[in-house]
């Protein structure tokens, strides 16, 4: 048993682990910091409480001029805070003034664009596509493919070549020669209800674009034209008016002044917008499907029928009821039109931010089943950003920013020396007990806090840096709180050991022992916290979620410290002669422990003349704790219980005593005698005894 312990014990490569992960954790944040990364530093970031930041006061408008009900400030306030908490800002404060108006409070100093993201107007509207161009204003292009004309190398002709049909004397044929703009980049199908075959026929963003170039050459034909005005409703190209084509010529999506979108255009007419990105322009149909219609989006990847995954990402949509029939019977007409008006554009504040199409097999049917999914060249945060614009960006509200100025941190920076101040006192009672209570071995337990502040100092900076965590007053008392649950930790662990050494165990024996059962109750009591921490997070908002984050972080590191650093210690000090020994300085002195008479687990010691012969109790000793030794325990003395014979009795042990009968370890019945059982047969053994005792003096 022992051999087996030693050969498991090994706290030098334990302690190399956690020297280990305290590099790898520094070490991240100074290549951050090296590397200039984008919000990466040496101290952590602190929360609007701490360091000031921008408050904006919002007077949140309707779109059709109705009056802002109750309803629509709460909708507003959860679509502002999940906007902020997309795009990386936490610990920011979105709260009511009086009815009317939104504080919304961000820490630190904020870029313009998330400034911007919390006070514009958000209209998600789904438009049909009627042509795709070049970003660039006419003029710009007209000058380039002349430029292209003149040069003398070859390769120019085919850029040339496609200059003249913009001026062709058919309008409808001259936009649609500019369709073949390579901006179609996914494509959609309903999601469950068609195999993975159909999906991976539509998916190819190749197959899209050669469609748009190939569409492009039947428009001189009249009849095609002809086919395609009839019927088409607000995908028709006569919706394409003089006025719209000169917006259309003159506008330039290369400039950023012209994608800062803002909405307020009329959903009933076209629409002349750029890509969000500035890839492209478009014409588009009158709004068709509303943002609003959207009952929920996610992004995540995508799946066949037979729930295999298909390692790419998609972006999942589901309608309203309403929305559902608008969606099947918009995607039933464009199906079976050509490139690029068999695309519809998902428009937000007057950007397209997307322009999928649709397969020609829904021709008949329509995307039916009230979801979709969008798939194609998607990464990680491609789609993640489609969602969020999706999901966020349907709110029937526009903002008036009523003020926007700068917080002062003088009050927060007094509050964080208050609350420095009181962990420093915590901290200090802390070392005052531990120094008291288990003398020089109080060190290890400071040490153990010191330990356990360095690798919560480096998680939480980087923290700040990955995941955008700002330490907050209500993070502090987090961290406050964590010292109390270090210091539970050693304390239970120390205790457990004194008992091991009160038992009669060498040092090193009772640190091994005194480890398996202090780890059981450490485990127990650090997951129901961590549990805690998880409930208040995800229940919570604003700055109870950081105080979740301070107390889970502290909890999770207190276990990495218990078990890679103070019982690896507390393995080497169990060889150091000073502890081992029992100095008493050490802390560990059996003779200075409380009631030396105590055996641990509720037994006494008592010396052999204590009223019961030693040979019968150290055979009950034996039974009670198979564990032991009872040669061990002879050395250390013999555990009664409390009802150990009188002072009659035993002064009536004048003559020889008869050796007792020792209790036997199993009942009459075979089984295992209970505690109880074992303590009522040591009593009878010692009333027996006495007994005997007293009928040989009769005798004499």
């Amino acid at each position: 048993m022992a051999t087996t312990s030693h050969h498991k014990s090994r706290p030098g490569v334990t302690l190399a682990w956690l020297v280990a992960l305290i590099a790898v954790v520094f070490g991240a944040i100074g290549v951050g910091v090296l590397t200039s990364a984008s919000g990466a530093q040496w101290t952590p970031k602190l929360a609007l409480d701490l360091e000031g930041g921008t408050q904006i006061i919002l007077k949140p408008v309707t779109t059709d001029n109705s009056e802002v009900t109750s309803g629509d400030i709460d909708q507003a306030i959860d679509v502002i805070r999940q906007r902020i908490d997309s795009s990386g800002v936490s610990e920011a404060q979105i709260t009511r003034q009086g009815s009317k108006n939104i504080v919304v409070s961000i820490p630190g100093h904020p870029s313009q664009e998330t400034i911007d993201l919390v006070s514009q107007s958000a209209q998600m509207r789904f438009r049909p596509v009627l042509v795709i161009g070049d970003p660039r204003t006419k003029a710009d292009q007209d000058a380039a493919a002349a430029a292209a004309t003149t040069a003398p190398t070859a390769t120019a002709t085919p850029e040339a070549t496609t200059t003249p049909k913009p001026t062709a004397t058919a309008k409808n044929s001259a936009f649609r020669s500019g369709a073949s703009h390579a901006s179609t980049q996914s494509a959609v199908y309903v999601k469950g209800t068609r195999t993975i075959q159909a999906a991976a026929n539509t998916t190819p963003t190749p197959t899209a674009t050669a469609g748009a170039a190939d569409g492009a050459t039947p428009s001189p034909t009249a009849t095609s034209d002809a086919t395609a005005t009839t019927d088409d409703g607000a995908s028709s190209l006569d919706q394409i008016t003089a006025d719209v084509e000169k917006q259309y010529d003159e506008l330039d999506c290369t400039d950023p002044a012209n994608r800062k979108g803002g909405g307020g255009d009329d959903p009933d007419k076209p629409l002349v917008a750029c890509a969000k990105d500035g890839s492209a322009k478009y014409i588009l149909g009158p709004v068709e499907i509303e943002g609003t219609e959207i009952a929920s989006a996610s992004s995540g990847l995508g799946q066949t029928s037979q729930g295999v995954s298909t390692g790419q990402w998609v972006v999942n949509m589901k309608f309203t009821s309403e929305g559902a029939k608008e969606f099947t019977a918009t995607t039933k007409r464009i199906a079976g039109l050509e490139a690029p008006r068999n695309q519809f554009a998902m428009v937000l504040d007057g950007l397209v931010i997307e322009a999928p199409s649709v397969d020609s097999q829904y021709a008949t049917t329509g995307i039916t089943g009230g979801s979709a999914e969008i798939s194609g060249s998607f990464t990680r945060q491609s789609a993640a950003t489609l969602a969020n614009q999706l999901n966020f960006g349907a709110l029937p509200l526009t903002f008036e920013v009523q003020s926007q100025e700068q917080i002062s941190a003088t009050l927060g920076s007094e509050q964080l020396a208050k609350g420095l101040l009181a962990g420093l006192i915590g901290l200090v009672l802390v070392v005052v007990y531990s120094m008291f209570q288990y003398r020089l071995l109080g060190l290890l337990s400071v040490a153990s806090l010191g330990v356990a502040g360095v690798l919560v100092y480096g998680l939480i900076t980087l923290l700040s840096w990955t995941w955008g965590y700002r330490l907050s007053l209500p993070g502090v008392a987090g961290l406050i709180v964590a010292i109390g649950f270090t210091a539970d930790s050693f304390i239970v662990y120390f205790e457990r050991i004194r008992d091991e050494l009160r038992d009669g165990r060498p040092l090193a024996g009772a640190v091994e022992k005194g480890w398996q059962r202090a780890r059981r109750t450490i485990l127990a009591s650090d997951t129901v916290n961590i549990l805690l921490a998880l409930i208040l997070y995800f229940l919570a908002v604003g700055g109870v979620q950081g105080f979740a984050v301070a107390l889970g972080l502290t909890t999770f590191v207190d276990l990495i410290v218990v078990f890679l650093f103070t019982h690896p210690v507390m393995q080497l000090i169990a060889k150091v002669p000073f502890f081992r020994d029992g100095h008493a300085a050490s802390g560990l002195s059996t003779s200075q422990l409380r009631a030396s008479g105590y055996k641990g687990r509720g037994r006494f010691v008592a010396k052999a003349e204590s009223g019961v012969p030693a040979e019968g109790v150290a055979a009950l000793d034996a039974l009670s704790d198979p564990q032991e030794q009872p040669a061990d325990d002879a050395e250390q003395g013999e555990p009664v219980t409390v009802g150990a014979p009188s002072d009659a009795t035993a002064s009536a042990r004048t003559a020889e005593p008869t050796r007792p009968v020792s209790p036997p370890a199993t009942a009459a019945d075979g089984r295992r005698m209970t505690i109880a059982e074992r303590r009522a047969a040591e009593r009878r053994a010692a009333q027996e005894s006495a007994d005997g005792n007293g009928e040989n003096e009769e005798n004499l």
